[in-house]
Formats: C-alpha cells, structure tokens, sequence
C-alpha cells in the first residue's frame, strides 16, 4: 500500500508481480500465483478491490451518470461552447517539424507512467507486449507512412526489459516491421519501408540502472520456469544470450522497475523526446494553438457571433 502511495497510479496485478520481483521477494515462474493472491486479498477485503489497474478493454461502456446541473445551467454551459471550442481542435502539430515521434513499451504500467508527458508533445504510445502483434505493427506503421510522405524524419522510441530478449525486441524491431512492408489495407493503401526509420531505445541500459541504483535480479528465469542462462535451455547457445551473457552476465533489470520513480522515469521518457524535437517544442505547438484561437476569435467577432453568445447567458443568468 505504501509503494502504491508512493507510485502515484494504479498498477495492474501483473504489474505488482513485477515489483515484487524487482524486490526480490519473487521470481518470474511465481507470477501466476501472486496475481491469485492479489486477487484473492481484494476479495476478502484484505487490499481494497480497485488496489490494481483495471484491465484495458474490460471497463463498461454505454454507462450514463445523471447531469448534476440544472438544466439551466447545462444549457449556458453549453451555449458558450463556440466561444471556447479552440480549446478542442487539433492542429497538424507535426506541421514544419522536422521529426514524428510514437512511442512503444513493454509494459502497461510503463505506457500508464510515461503517458503524461506522451500527451503533452502529442506522441502516440501503446504497449508491444512482448513481440507486438502483425495489425499493431500495421497501425503504427502506416501513421510512419504518411508522416513520411509529408517529409518528416520518424522515430520509434522504446523502453523495454533489460534481459536478453528485451534487448534483442528493440534490435529486430526493423525487420519485424520490414516483414509487413508488402501488406495492402482494404482502402488501397500499401504498406510502409522502415529503412529510413530511426529506431531509438532510451531504456532501460545499464547507465540508467546502475545511475539511479535500481535492482539488478540475479537470475534469466523467464515466465516458464526455465534459466536461459542455463545450458539446459534451447536458446542458451544462441548469439544474442551467449553476448549478453559475456557483457552483462546472469541478471535482468525489469522495465517496471522504474515504476516507483516517476519523477525519473519521466525525465527519462521526456529526455528522449527532447532530443529530438527539441526543448521549444512546447512553445511551437502552443503557437500553433494560438493561432487557432486568434483565427476562431476573428470569425466570432466579425459574425457577430460573440456579442449574440455574450447576451444570450445574460438573459439565462436573469431565469436562474
């Protein structure tokens, strides 16, 4: 409960699974039974029921809460929407940039910590889990498509383990989206060559952890049961383990590790942002906003449409 104070967000039931891994009080073959004791605390009463995140695509849609203001007053709100609706436009904010950014991670707790700081330079961010799917892959890689066509430079940010297939997900990622290069959407649309596509990992590394002393886990047990540092294990003799056995030898860092250090782990996120747009990226798209706002504000006045609003909440302030 302390750590979840401390987090500032929820976490999903997997995610807890990781920090108590990370605390070394588990390892990764114990997940399943740690999500059965998680979720058998909150149906006791023992952690309150909404202690976890609750899983995307499971929350109720169609639900409808009763208008707490009077009609009245939901009425002047609403009449005063045009005079307010710039607030709700979205301009090209890519428009004279130089470069489009998405953003992909590892895991759900990571898209929920980062997704503050994604949205206020306007970067789309999902979660890969593990190798992402082919249609996901498709998705983003069409926004890549016409951003390129419009003659931006594009990147793909990552953050993910670090383990030995965390490490090996962000080096193949290339040729995952090379593979669906030939593909054709039901409009026609082709698929989009990630050869010109800047492929950048911002975490974690080695830097990172060792910098911020986060807790290395002094084992590959992967969520199986198995060692891939194991000879017994049908991938120990391959290139990538047997590299990062020599370089970093028998211990992973988890992703979710950074968790319980948002204040980092966004300056981290954003510091990978920044060094590509820049630090007046914020001041570019609030200029662009602006003029949205002045052009909308020239359109009301010169209609009329300002004074009309201005005098109709007058007249409902006077029924209230």
């Amino acid at each position: 409960m302390d750590l979840s104070d401390q987090i500032g967000f929820k976490v999903s039931s997997r995610g807890w699974c990781y920090q108590l891994e990370t605390a070394r009080v588990i390892n990764k073959d114990q997940f399943n039974r740690v999500e059965e004791v998680i979720n058998k605390c909150r149906k006791k009463g023992i952690l309150p029921i909404d202690f976890v995140a609750e899983e995307e695509g499971r929350q109720f849609s169609g639900v409808e809460d009763e208008t707490v203001r009077t009609p009245l007053q939901f009425l002047k709100d609403y009449i005063n929407y045009p005079l307010v609706c710039h607030r709700w436009y979205t301009p090209d904010w890519w428009d004279g940039e130089e470069y489009y950014i998405q953003m992909l991670v590892e895991k759900i707790d990571l898209k929920t910590l980062f997704s503050p700081v994604c949205e206020k330079y306007h970067i789309p961010i999902t979660t890969s889990k593990g190798w992402s799917s082919m249609l996901q892959r498709a998705i983003y890689a069409n926004r890549f498509k016409e951003a390129e066509d419009k003659g931006l430079k594009c990147v793909l940010l990552y953050c993910g383990d670090h383990d030995p297939d965390g490490l090996r997900i962000s080096e193949f990622m290339r040729s995952n989206l090379d593979d669906i290069k030939d593909i054709t959407w039901e409009n026609g649309n082709i698929g989009y060559d990630p050869s010109n596509l800047i492929i950048q990992r911002f975490g974690l590394d080695a830097g990172f952890i060792r910098k911020h002393n986060l807790t290395w886990i002094d084992n590959l047990i992967t969520g199986s049961g198995k060692n891939l540092a194991s000879p017994e294990h049908k991938n120990f003799l391959l290139p990538y383990v047997q590299a990062y056995l020599k370089r970093f030898g028998e211990k992973k860092c988890e992703a979710n590790a950074i968790v319980p250090m948002p204040e980092e782990a966004r300056n981290l996120v954003e510091e990978a942002i920044v060094d590509f747009i820049g630090d007046k990226a914020i001041e570019r798209f609030a200029v662009k906003m602006w003029e949205v706002e002045k052009e909308m504000d020239r359109v009301r006045i010169k209609t009329g449409l300002k004074r009309t609003i201005e005098k109709a909440i007058k007249l409902i302030d006077n029924e209230q």
